[in-house]
């Protein structure tokens, strides 16, 4: 698969898996703010249409758990680590940026380097909601599949269309 379309396909699953695991990392919460509602996942009202047993809505707590400890011991020890990573990233765009020519190599090498970071993310986000959703019986899986499309479509009938300029 060519690196664009590997690209147009990162960028068009990122919101789908960023909402899902959010959820899931929440402990099932809705998210808040303007249409929290919208965002495709396993939240509390799907997952009690789920009918989920005992026995999974361990498993779902013991898995957020799990990644919620994960997340911590990961970034422990981070911060002075991220905020150099963060300042040298700044440095380099600032670099390519205020350059007298614009250098399309180091601009490349710079959205290839921020993608690939997008990637590993992306990876790891659908890791967690893989073993999510596998918890889930074939049955459920279905069910979760069909909530979703519901879900999709009646946001998909909130959303304001806009449809060049406004004819007020």
């Amino acid at each position: 698969m060519k690196t664009a379309k590997k690209l147009i396909l990162a960028s068009i699953v990122l919101p789908l898996i960023l909402s899902t695991t959010n959820v899931f990392a929440h402990g099932g919460n809705e998210p808040q703010g303007p249409r929290g509602e919208c965002r495709p996942g396993l939240d509390r009202d799907m997952m009690k249409e789920l009918d989920l047993t005992a026995s999974q809505k361990e498993q779902f707590k013991e898995l957020r758990q799990a990644n919620k400890e994960a997340m911590k011991e990961k970034f422990k020890d981070k911060p002075q680590a991220d905020d150099a990573m963060r300042d040298a990233h700044f440095n380099k765009l600032n670099d390519l940026l205020l350059a007298d020519k614009f250098d399309p190599a180091k601009a490349t090498a710079l959205a290839q380097e921020m993608a690939n970071k997008q990637v590993e993310r992306q990876v790891d986000m659908l890791s967690k909601q893989h073993k999510m959703l596998s918890i889930l019986t074939p049955e459920q899986k279905a069910k979760f599949i069909e909530l979703q499309k519901e879900r999709m479509e009646d946001c998909a009938d909130d959303m304001p269309r806009h449809h060049g300029k406004d004819r007020n």
